[in-house]
């Protein structure tokens, strides 16, 4: 296609041709993933793998993107092979301390906003992929008895092979936008072990219905994206004619500029979840139905009606951005809490604070996610409120469900606008002229649970949301 062409086509869909180009390669991953089935032999997949992933970051980003993806790389490995005990640690720094770098040179947040595009964004899922490999290589010199169930299912006992590691970093199914998975599971993938044997006549399901029907979603999403997008632009938080509105008008363009820019990363991980179900290795097991349907969880990274609808901050982990969650959750939340002792506020704030620092060193991104902490506390504590309410006075019970899923509604969105809009001075702007109700509310509800604590009911307790 040449550059005219490309010039033309892109215009026709409000983009610039870098993002054309990027849109064009991220599509391309879901042939480029299907053929990883033909390939012969382990070797030849691991191959396939990096060498798919590496040309389509250079058609994408250039030969330089390859380079970036190098460093974090020989980090993890050279830490593997150097210094067992440590490695995960080493890498988990070293590898942040890059990643740090490049978004400080590049700042993409900037870029990403006026319509560019660069590999920052795949490193940031390269980044989690080495720390993984060598945290769980660390794990596998470790004795099981004091290990948590997710390390022992993923501990590497032996090194991964060069090429096998170069296969697992750059695969192309995830290489762009994720979602994050673990090595064991990539080399069980490649090799034709655990839940994808077929030695025993077992047979793999088939991906295409899987696979259209994340094509199908990432059609609607772009589309919704497409259509909402003109009308609820981010630059009106900095007009005079958004200061002029009353505070419900506010509020909800707040909410419209959230729920748009969500559709966008709607789009961007079904087209992921696509390419990863159609390798196979988004399969993750069978249903315990009488007739058993395959799943396909690993390749999951968003639950759209999940977001749109919980009805609690504490699920928005679970149902946005999952893969990614799960790697914070066992890297970071997990690691933190020492053995026998519950998880505090700490550990929730130290786990978003590391999220805020991999999105990239933007005021909005670590304003956001300090903002997220404080909105799973205050979930929670209206969620302890509601099962210290007997079970007889059930009208109340739901009227709190209600409360929790309107505040998580109102502190998300709100919250939301700093990831969106990134500089100090847009963020504080669009706070302020809400009168900081998403700040606010949550710590008045932190306050008021040592005031009003919340003693459970005698019904069996659940398992809190």
């Amino acid at each position: 296609m040449g550059l005219v062409d490309m010039s033309s086509m892109a215009a026709s869909i409000g983009v610039s041709v870098a993002v054309l180009r990027f849109l064009l390669c991220f599509v391309a991953m879901i042939p480029v993933s299907f053929a990883w089935r033909i390939v012969p032999s382990g070797i030849g997949k691991h191959l396939y793998a990096a060498a798919s992933g590496a040309l389509l970051s250079y058609l994408s980003f250039g030969f330089s993107s390859n380079l970036h993806f190098l460093v974090p790389m020989t980090i993890g490995y050279a830490s593997m092979a150097v210094y067992r005990p440590k490695c995960g640690i080493i890498t988990f720094f070293l590898g942040f301390a890059y990643l740090i770098g490049c978004h400080v040179f590049y700042m993409s947040g900037d870029a990403w906003k006026e319509g560019g595009i660069d590999s920052t964004g795949a490193l940031m899922v390269l980044t989690l992929k080495v720390i993984s490999c060598a945290m769980n290589y660390n794990d596998g010199m470790l004795k099981e008895e004091g290990l948590r169930e997710a390390q022992k299912k993923n501990r590497l006992v032996q090194m991964p092979s060069l090429i096998e590691y170069f296969g697992y970093c750059l695969c192309c199914g995830s290489h762009f936008a994720g979602p994050v998975y673990e090595t064991k599971d990539y080399l069980e993938w490649t090799e034709g072990k655990g839940i994808w044997d077929t030695s025993n006549k077992r047979k793999q399901p088939s991906p295409f219905e899987a696979t259209v029907r994340a094509i199908f979603q990432a059609a609607i999403c772009m589309a919704l994206y497409l259509y909402l997008v003109p009308q609820y632009p981010l630059t009106r938080f900095t007009e005079p004619v958004y200061q002029e509105w009353g505070f419900l008008r506010k509020f909800s363009y707040q909410y419209m500029a959230g729920f748009t820019a969500r559709w966008k990363y709607y789009f961007i991980w079904s087209i992921s979840e696509a390419s990863i179900i159609i390798s196979g290795l988004g399969f993750s097991g069978w249903t315990n139905d009488a007739s058993p349907k395959p799943k396909w969880d690993r390749a999951k990274n968003v639950d759209i009606l999940g977001v749109e609808l919980a009805k609690s901050a504490v699920q928005i982990p679970l149902v946005w951005n999952i893969q990614v969650s799960t790697w914070l959750r066992h890297y970071v939340y997990e690691r933190l809490v020492q053995n026998g002792k519950k998880a505090g506020f700490f550990q929730l704030l130290a786990t978003q604070t590391v999220s805020a620092v991999w999105h990239g060193l933007y005021p909005g991104y670590m304003m956001f996610f300090v903002q997220s902490a404080l909105m799973i506390a205050g979930s929670r504590v209206i969620y302890r409120w509601q099962q210290a309410i007997s079970p007889q006075m059930a009208m109340l019970r739901k009227s709190m469900v209600f409360i929790n899923f309107l505040y998580t509604v109102l502190v998300l969105n709100y919250s939301a606008v700093g990831f969106m809009v990134l500089s100090l001075h847009e963020t504080l702007t669009a706070y302020g002229s809400v009168y900081y109700i998403g700040t606010i509310l949550p710590v008045v509800l932190i306050l008021l649970s040592y005031v009003v604590p919340a003693k459970p009911s005698r019904a069996k307790p659940r398992k809190e949301e």
